[in-house]
């Protein structure tokens, strides 16, 4: 069997609020979580504050789902990062609290070859946004874009610089209308533009979308359904995770994709990004191994 290709997520850990209680969140921790869980070789770097409340939350919640912290820096005058969720009828709003621990990231000493997953939430800061470019314009390996458009980093500017130094992007319906009025009215053109290998759209209840060269559709699928919602935070990181993991694992694309789409949707029937347990995700790291092999 060939060795898995090692993963390196860069980003956030903080602490989602929300009004029945908190729990660890940030789109490139939930993503790590995952793939720690899931079985595939991930190395995380993050920074959080050198002892508060939330980061003694993070700590504990990497712990459970058996990602290493060695690479979670710890900050002695800033504090783990917040995010307060307030809630209306299904949907979610974020409020991100400024001058957290995780935006004066520091480049980690040594990367090696890989795959690289990056957002665009961790840029908003000149700090940590120099230390990710200065590892991913030297990685040696895919580099895939969680494009999140938050208040803060919703811009052209950002956004463009984030998809040139991406191979991969991962979008939903929403982020795609504003990259096309923002830089070219359609997807291949966007694609083309950005030099973009691949380009997975989550649509939702209305599935996803995988496109290639020339915006070239090469698969999809329909939505997966949750009879027991909950909340949808954390679904689109589910996804992205369980992508990566196909990818890093050499499994089949397509199989990958469909997977992934279900694992989005049980994400969806818990409180948060994750289950409490990360038991619940045996059964999902079985079938994810089980895959066949990419032709």
């Amino acid at each position: 069997m060939a060795q898995a290709t090692p993963l390196l997520v860069l980003g956030e850990a903080l602490v989602d609020e929300f009004h029945d209680g908190s729990v660890a969140g940030g789109a490139p921790f939930n993503v790590a979580r995952s793939l720690a869980a899931l079985g595939t070789p991930v190395r995380f770097v993050s920074r959080i504050g050198a002892d508060d409340a939330a980061g003694r939350l993070v700590l504990d919640s990497a712990a459970r789902f058996g990602l290493a912290v060695d690479d979670v820096q710890r900050d002695l005058q800033r504090p783990t990062g917040r995010v307060s969720v307030h809630e209306t009828e299904g949907s979610h709003r974020f409020e991100i609290h400024a001058d957290a621990a995780w935006d004066h990231l520091a480049p980690p000493v040594t990367v090696v070859r890989g795959i690289a997953y990056f957002g665009s939430l961790a840029q908003r800061h000149p700090v940590s946004r120099a230390a990710m470019r200065a590892v991913l314009k030297t990685f040696a390996g895919p580099r895939l874009l969680d494009l999140n458009l938050r208040p803060g980093t919703d811009t052209p500017a950002l956004a463009a610089e984030s998809l040139m130094l991406a191979d991969w992007v991962k979008i939903n319906e929403d982020e795609l209308r504003q990259l096309q009025a923002w830089f070219e009215p359609t997807l291949a053109g966007l694609m083309a533009r950005f030099a973009l290998h691949r380009l997975v759209l989550t649509r939702g209840e209305a599935g996803y979308a995988l496109y290639g060269d020339q915006g070239r559709l090469l698969a999809s699928g329909a939505g997966a359904a949750q009879p027991a919602f909950v909340d949808s935070v954390g679904a689109g990181d589910s996804f992205t995770a369980m992508l990566l993991a196909g990818l890093s694992l050499g499994r089949d694309l397509a199989a990958t994709l469909a997977l992934a789409n279900r694992y989005a949707a049980m994400v969806c029937g818990v409180r948060g990004p994750l289950p409490a347990d990360p038991a619940a995700l045996a059964s999902w790291r079985a079938e994810l191994h089980a895959l066949a092999t990419q032709a």
